[in-house]
């Protein structure tokens, strides 16, 4: 481990300790002293909001300083304006019955990626502040330094109006084994993972409660009935925002046979420009890596930065490139989350084809994020709502602006669960309410008797305990009658349990349906042959304990996800080992 490793895990530790000290102080503010203090960050991050956004350009590379700009508006404006009434702090609803208040969690970690760095730190630092939270950034290493000043600019203010230094920090060392520290830290109450797969499948193995968001392969269907030149516009204000950058904006077209052909007019007309197959393929080559995973060398790109990149002309103007996809997987690169105004574009027969092709879309790579529709058919509508595995589906608008709240009704956010269909905790937009516990008073509503008996079947009275025959069972009987039934138990053990595999954030393939097998239990480390043992993907509980039974040991790898419980059994009971 390199000294730059090392620096970065103290750095980390100590950021936790002194953000937990903090803690102590935070959690005792009033409502008022919480609410200032952000209302203060809000105006702060609110007018710095265009120059934060061009260092944000300027050091990554990525969108466009305006459109940076505005979602640092949308980061400090509206999504304080929404939750500036929230209650965090003492009783925060009452009936007659039950008593609900507010608990603070504690140290924030807090993982900002370098695609929407300033925006997601104004965000998190919000709302972990108004939850009564301190909070720990770790910034993606390419966007250090823009993320370093959003959060100074906010630590400064808040420090003016009683928030104590150490509630926010930005670790200025950034390294896998620095996140890693920060995550797992004993301190550390709840993890916020915004980013890559890797990111966000070591938070929910670190066995703390955390928050993680899986990539949006987001894809929209225009129904026959649907107003096309408002769906196109919506579409292409959606995915040229800041080039694509926010998970969210679209990355297919599905469009109805019947319409298609005033489709790709539209398209044509307000910018977009389709590819011949020729130019297609020329252009797929440089979307994926040899590795057939998404070339960042394209990521927040312009349309014309991309034609370039893959040696075609454009027309001049043109905001968006699109091309006719044949299918789905990983044959068709078109057909990827590209995270730049790049669309592949389906023609289908109908919803039902429709429905079917944005699954598979979403089955690809989008699993839980956000799904679009354009109808004027509100039934259409909620039936496309209830077949997609999708979070959030938003109709008749921009996906990129709909999901995040900013044309919807939904509460304004940049981070978006995935719930299980992405393996994450939560479906919803995330928010200061998920970070906070709520403590409930209950008052007894329904009187319990001392003694009930059956309306319809009056119970005989029970003989007096004085004239029962006294029984006594000895503990080496009970032992028996248990290790019995285990004993039975194994032996009608069927062996290897194939389960799902946990629905992480990654490109499944669709020839080989992701699994997770669960190997039968080995007590030497390699067998007769010299095989080496295969490591397990995931470790629960009762795998733990059935290893222990057996004497067996769970051979794992640093990617193997451990439940919180199998960590702690496994750690006691020396059952791993790594290979």
């Amino acid at each position: 481990m390199s000294d730059t490793d090392l620096q970065s895990q103290q750095e980390a530790r100590d950021a936790v300790e002194s953000a937990a000290r903090a803690f102590r102080t935070v959690s005792k503010f009033d409502q008022v002293k919480i609410d200032t203090i952000c209302e203060a960050m809000a105006n702060v991050a609110l007018r710095e909001s265009a120059r934060l956004g061009l260092l944000a350009h300027e050091e990554t590379g990525f969108g466009k300083p305006e459109d940076k700009s505005e979602k640092n508006r949308f980061a400090a404006e509206d999504v304080w304006n929404y939750f500036r009434g929230l209650k965090t702090v003492g009783v925060v609803n009452e009936t007659d019955s039950v008593v609900e208040i507010a608990s603070p969690r504690g140290v924030v970690a807090a993982v900002i990626p370098s695609t929407n760095p300033t925006s997601t730190a104004i965000f998190k630092i919000i709302i972990a502040i108004k939850s009564r939270n301190t909070i720990v950034l770790s910034p993606h290493p390419s966007a250090a330094r823009c993320i370093a000043e959003t959060a100074r600019v906010m630590r400064d203010v808040g420090v003016q109006n009683g928030l104590p230094a150490e509630a926010i920090q930005c670790l200025t060392t950034s390294t896998i084994e620095g996140t890693e520290a920060l995550m797992k830290h004993k301190k550390t109450a709840v993890i916020l993972a915004t980013g890559g797969i890797g990111l966000v499948r070591a938070a929910y193995s670190s066995g703390k409660p955390a928050f993680g968001v899986g990539p949006g392969n987001v894809p929209v269907f225009i129904e026959k009935s649907a107003d096309v030149e408002k769906a196109v516009s919506d579409i292409l204000t959606s995915t040229c925002f800041d080039n694509g950058t926010i998970c969210a904006s679209e990355q297919s077209v599905v469009v109805d046979s019947t319409v298609a052909p005033k489709v790709r007019e539209q398209f044509t007309a307000q910018g977009g420009h389709f590819l011949n197959s020729a130019e297609a393929e020329t252009v797929a080559k440089i979307l994926l890596t040899p590795q057939r995973t998404l070339n960042a060398n394209i990521v927040g790109k312009s349309a014309e930065f991309i034609a370039n990149l893959a040696g075609i002309s454009i027309p001049a103007g043109t905001r968006c490139l699109l091309a006719d996809c044949g299918g789905v997987g990983r044959d068709f690169p078109w057909s990827i989350e590209k995270l730049s105004p790049t669309l592949a574009f389906f023609v289908v027969d109908g919803v039902e084809q429709g429905a079917e092709r944005c699954l598979e879309i979403l089955q690809f790579g989008g699993m839980g994020h956000t799904a679009g529709m354009h109808t004027k058919d509100r039934a259409a509508a909620i039936r496309y709502g209830e077949l997609m595995p999708a979070a959030r589906v938003v109709i008749n608008t921009p996906t990129t602006h709909g999901a995040i709240g900013f044309s919807t009704d939904l509460p304004p956010s940049m981070t978006l669960g995935c719930g299980s269909w992405g393996g994450n905790v939560t479906s919803d937009n995330v928010s200061p309410i998920h970070l906070m516990d709520i403590k409930r008073v209950a008052f007894e509503t329904k009187p319990v008797s001392a003694v009930r008996t059956s309306a319809k079947a009056p119970v005989a009275a029970a003989a007096p305990v004085a004239q029962r025959p006294r029984q006594t069972v000895k503990r080496e009987d009970v032992a028996a009658i248990v290790d019995k039934f285990l004993s039975k138990k194994l032996a009608e053990s069927p062996g290897p349990v194939e389960i799902p595999a946990p629905l992480v954030a990654e490109e499944p393939k669709p020839e080989s349906p992701v699994k997770t097998i669960i190997h039968e239990f080995r007590s030497k480390p390699e067998s007769g042959n010299g095989a080496k043992p295969e490591p397990v993907d995931f470790v629960s509980e009762d795998d733990v304990r059935r290893a222990v039974e057996k004497g067996a040991k769970i051979y794992i790898t640093a990617k193997t996800i451990l439940t919180p419980s199998a960590r702690d059994l496994g750690e006691e009971k020396d059952v791993f080992a790594k290979v």
